[in-house]
């Protein structure tokens, strides 16, 4: 009878997110936090082309608003998209993710001890011209410049190994590690470390997230927030010639809306396509959907250091009071992710399914018995904070009933666009914030980042997860680059994790996209990245 009666609430409450979600212009469909994130070895959807022919302009659309490009400032997908279509890195993943190859650095050695890795530069990269430089050539002083910068000053500590960079000559660079560290290159990759000039970064000042400039394929002609980002081809990128005139990143975020748009050929890619979207892109003929597996866990974390949360009978209480697989086909209706348990997907090489019943069932009464010992037998208020997107709210409505129903646990939404929402998140005083992590098939990316003591503060620990035994764990696991050694300590690392109950991960969600019919040459990774022109991929937009 119970069943029954929570089954009814449910469908109430999606029912009423959807009506919500529909009628409001301003809510996004889908976020995530970092831009990375495959099945190792799964290579990445290719959509089919012809001859090419050169022209247009790309426009793709972003389910939320990118707030700042300025790669040390950026939190999100949205920015990164943008920000790796005009910046490049010094190496970069190839597209199933399997190994790193050269970027900016045609090739690098590493010394004996783990602590030095040089860099040979190609001589033939140029900046895109900006207010402060004219289109110089990059060098050595550069890399050294952007990487120290990254390393003092991002959002997310994404080159929190690097100590120093020395420059050798224009072309050469060693960056000086304070301790071997097994994930130096492929933290190389991300967005937040691509190479920049000095000149605009201080020239700019604040204003240079508007204003980026890098040396990448298309060159950043105008950024308008909530509005879209033009950009412009780079006629002298240096690994190819791109096809394409421009491409322009809108945000559109309701994704019924977005799936119109390609239909009606406002756009030609829709990105993150989430709920009905996803179903409607699958049965027009004139759309095509890409859909690839992602390296990807959604997760509502639970406050580690504040309020009821704090103690590990409530945590459990709650995680026993949801209907994990319920909940995910509920906020999924059309396949888009699968049930997950884990606070690491099973991509990784270092998941670990004998983990998977470690993870409490669904128990309504047990949860009742703990949240009573726990010294909340008529349950309490609490807020939980997510972004204005689709599947998140209804994740939330959805967990604000199971827990009415089975803890009488009052739940209050609070939604918010991304940055507003990621800079709560950060603070350490939500009582739960819910939303996804996307990166690498490196557990590092995952595990270091939402668990390690090092990490509170940022926007992947933000409800203060701190335990010794996992902090030294993840430690290790940086020492060797033998990546068996290092499986089995995140393994370990795992094992203690669950075991805290730090929050509920309900779902591994795939990487959705709608493309036009005259798209070409576009290919779909794991990781979600948009590859407009690279050494391998040149897109282009058939007549």
């Amino acid at each position: 009878m119970k069943k029954r009666i929570l089954a009814a609430i449910l469908t109430v409450a999606v029912s009423a997110v959807l009506s919500a979600c529909g009628s409001d212009h301003s809510a996004s469909t889908a976020e995530t936090t970092e831009a990375a994130g495959a099945a190792q070895g799964t290579a990445g959807a290719e959509k089919a082309a012809g001859e090419p022919v050169s022209g247009g302009v790309l426009t793709i659309s972003l389910s939320s608003s990118p707030k700042n490009l300025d790669p040390v400032k950026y939190t999100g997908t949205y920015e990164s998209q943008i920000i790796g279509t005009v910046c490049d890195t010094l190496v970069e993943y190839n597209t199933d993710l399997t190994e790193i190859q050269p970027g900016l650095a045609k090739s690098w050695t590493v010394s004996e001890d783990g602590l030095a890795y040089t860099f040979t530069l190609r001589d033939d990269v140029y900046f895109q011209p900006g207010k402060y430089q004219d289109g110089r050539k990059m060098t050595a002083e550069d890399v050294k410049y952007s990487l120290e910068r990254s390393h003092e000053l991002s959002a997310m500590d994404r080159l929190d190994m690097l100590d120093h960079c020395e420059v050798v000559s224009d072309t050469e660079v060693v960056c000086y590690l304070a301790e071997p560290n097994a994930v130096f290159l492929t933290a190389l990759t991300d967005a937040g470390n691509v190479i920049v000039p000095k000149e605009e970064v201080e020239g700019w000042g604040d204003d240079f997230g508007t204003h980026l400039v890098g040396t990448g394929p298309f060159a950043l002609k105008s950024f308008e927030l909530d509005q879209k980002a033009e950009l412009t081809r780079n006629d002298k990128y240096w690994a190819a010639a791109p096809y394409l005139d421009g491409v322009t990143f809108k945000p559109i975020s309701d994704g019924n809306q977005a799936v119109n748009a390609l239909r009606t050929g406002e756009i030609n890619v829709a990105t993150s396509l989430t709920g009905e979207a996803v179903q409607i892109a699958r049965d027009d003929q004139s759309v095509e959907l890409m859909e690839t597996p992602g390296l990807h866990v959604a997760y509502i974390y639970f406050n580690q250091k504040k309020g009821p949360t704090a103690d590990i009978r409530v945590r459990e209480a709650i995680i026993k009071a949801v209907n994990v697989e319920e909940l995910t086909a509920g906020v999924y209706q059309y396949q888009e992710a699968k049930p997950a348990s884990l606070p690491l997907p099973p991509g990784s090489w270092g998941y670990d399914s004998s983990l998977e019943s470690e993870v409490p069932a669904y128990d309504p009464e047990g949860a009742k018995k703990l949240l009573a010992e726990a010294g909340y037998p008529d349950g309490f208020d609490m807020d939980i904070y997510i972004s204005n997107t689709e599947a998140r709210v209804k994740m939330a409505t959805l967990f604000q009933a199971y827990l009415k129903q089975n803890l009488n646990i009052n739940v209050n939404i609070n939604t918010s666009e991304w940055g507003t929402f990621s800079e709560i998140g950060a603070s350490g005083e939500a009582d739960v914030f819910a939303m996804s992590w996307t990166w690498y098939p490196d557990p590092y990316f995952f595990l270091n980042k939402l668990f390690h003591t090092s990490a509170i503060g940022s926007l992947g620990n933000g409800q203060g997860f701190s335990n010794g035994e996992v902090d030294q764990y993840l430690d290790d696991a940086l020492l060797t680059t033998d990546q068996e050694k290092r499986a089995e300590l995140y393994k370990k690392a795992l094992a203690v994790i669950v075991k805290q109950y730090p929050g509920i991960f309900y779902a591994n969600e795939n990487v959705n996209w709608g493309v036009s019919s005259n798209v070409q040459g576009m290919v779909q990774r794991a990781d979600g990245k948009v590859k407009i022109c690279t050494p391998d991929t040149n897109v282009w937009l058939s007549k």
